[in-house]
């Protein structure tokens, strides 16, 4: 998420892409409702404070950015991004960057969107009462201040590539006349947080029915053009099957990503389906708790990892249609191309490791030491049948190692739940992650542990270390060994288990047209998705 790169900063250059009418405004009135089937409820739709990636779906389609990265996901440039909220931007020096807000904007109550909005934004992302998840990757900016009603100044620390990304990809800017008097540790139980009623397009919030279906529909006197589509509804479903079923049965007109392989081979003989593919932005894998005393041990984490067979994990579950991570970061990111060190499976290896450790082979093959048994619990969300496939795997391969692994089924929530308490042994999550490879730190940065993110409360200042450094390089030549580095000490110190990542294939009605998918967020280009007079359904009337 937060800096990293790249080209040398642009310093006193006027961005070149400045603002203009929305190729939208020429499309017509919207038409069209696009129904998707989302395996999962949000919790809350106000962007600094929503945590689930059910409920940023909705938001970002209510809130947008200063600027809006562009297809090539290029984060290290300003090339890459182009203007939303903004319509300009100048770097005025080497850590400060003007943005030139579009007077056209405004909330859709009619006040006016200013410069206050932007800087009552910030502050609310950066207040640690707030509890935003991305508040670590707001770190370098040190202020934001309004110049004037229209233009915003940012402030940063130090000169970097990734200032511009900082500045604009981890923030949708909210109303700060409606919300300026709620405490920030309140904003996620006040009723904005869950009736955004007053957004600034290119939708509007209609309802949330929790458990059943949330509605937004077009905002026609958005300043960013209206969008092709008059409505989308997300139809809650209880998981991916369900998701896919409805979506076969024609009771949904799209899913996110199918996991299963058998399912995606059953939406690719579907004639009214169309598979779109794209880079996965998701990583799923096992993630130990360091507050364990079980697992502050390296060696045995590193012999857990020996005894798994990702590679015939991910075959047995996903076929083609997944791969092995190289490590904590997804295939979306330029740098999961390079080649990595990793654990090898090695049974034997694991095996010696253990002896070492003297955990010998006891009753029923299950190691012991001083009498307690060698396992421990594995949360697993009851709403994932990809994951819980995988654990039944895994849990086979560490009984052949003489490790006992229990599988701990539970509800979504709930995992999320006890997976930020640390109430775990281990959980196997799944993230969606940024475009760029500094969102690491989100994650794995000891800063993190404090944000909840950091789920097993892992704290390695050589990883720290490593991160700075790899931040802090100038052009990707430079920057790709640093990162190699990192990723490589990541694997050996094993605090986790990167099992697999999705080559993800959207499934889409063709009767959509103009129909794009960016990696990292699969719905940004719906405002440009339409539907054909000729190819509506009913429910598209």
């Amino acid at each position: 998420m937060p800096r990293s790169l790249a080209v040398p900063l642009l310093v006193l250059a006027l961005v070149a892409c400045r603002g203009r009418e929305s190729p939208r405004a020429a499309a017509g009135a919207p038409s069209g409702t696009l129904v998707i089937a989302m395996p999962g409820d949000a919790d809350v739709l106000l962007p600094p404070v929503a945590t689930t990636q059910f409920a940023i779906h909705v938001a970002d389609r209510l809130f947008p950015r200063l600027a809006e990265l562009t297809l090539g996901l290029n984060t290290v440039d300003d090339s890459g991004f182009a203007p939303s909220l903004a319509r300009s931007w100048t770097h005025r020096d080497s850590v400060t960057i003007a943005f030139q807000l579009d007077p056209r904007a405004r909330w859709q109550d009619g006040t006016p969107v200013t410069a206050a909005d932007v800087v009552y934004t910030f502050d609310v992302y950066r207040d640690s009462l707030t509890g935003s998840t991305v508040r670590i990757n707001l770190t370098p900016i040190v202020s934001v201040t309004a110049e004037d009603s229209l233009t915003a100044v940012f402030r940063f620390a130090r000169s970097y590539p990734e200032q511009l990304y900082d500045a604009t990809y981890h923030m949708r800017i909210v109303p700060k006349h409606l919300l300026d008097t709620i405490p920030h540790e309140r904003l996620a139980s006040s009723s904005f947080a869950t009736d955004p009623a007053v957004a600034m397009g290119p939708f509007r919030f209609v309802r949330w029915d929790k458990g059943t279906e949330i509605t937004v529909e077009a905002d026609t006197a958005s300043f960013l053009g209206p969008p092709g589509l008059a409505r989308i509804v997300w139809r809650i479903m209880p998981d991916v099957s369900a998701s896919v079923t409805a979506l076969l049965a024609g009771e949904a007109d799209a899913v996110e990503v199918i996991p299963q392989r058998d399912e995606i081979e059953r939406a690719r003989r579907s004639p009214t389906l169309v598979l779109t593919p794209y880079a996965s932005p998701f990583v799923a894998g096992i993630a130990f708790n360091m507050r364990r005393p079980l697992f502050q041990d390296r060696a045995l984490r590193r012999a857990i990892a020996q005894a798994i067979d990702r590679e015939a994990v991910v075959q047995s579950v996903f076929g083609p249609y997944a791969e092995v991570p190289v490590g904590p970061i997804s295939r979306m990111v330029w740098i999961a191309q390079a080649p990595v060190r990793q654990l090898a499976f090695d049974t034997a290896a694991a095996g010696r490791a253990l002896d070492s450790l003297g955990w010998r082979r006891g009753p029923g093959g299950v190691r012991q030491r001083g009498g307690r048994r060698l396992g421990f619990a594995l949360l697993v969300p009851t709403t994932s049948r990809s994951r819980q496939e995988a654990a039944v795997l895994l849990q086979g391969q560490l009984a052949r190692a003489g490790i006992e692994l229990r599988i701990e089924p539970v509800e979504f929530a709930r995992l999320d739940s006890r997976s930020r308490a640390g109430d775990f042994d281990a959980v196997f999550f799944s993230r969606t992650l940024d475009p760029s490879p500094a969102n690491l730190s989100q994650f794995w940065h000891s800063n993190a542990i404090a944000t909840g993110d950091n789920l097993g409360a892992y704290r390695s200042a050589t990883f720290d270390s490593l991160f700075a450094s790899a931040v802090a390089a100038r052009g990707r030549g430079d920057a790709l060994p640093r990162w190699q580095a990192l990723l490589e000490w990541f694997n050996d110190d094993a605090p986790a288990i990167h099992i697999y990542s999705l080559r993800n294939n959207a499934a889409i009605h063709r009767r959509f047209q103009n129909v794009t998918v960016r990696p990292d967020s699969w719905l940004a280009t719906v405002a440009s998705w339409s539907v054909a007079p000729d190819q509506r359904l009913p429910r598209d009337r």
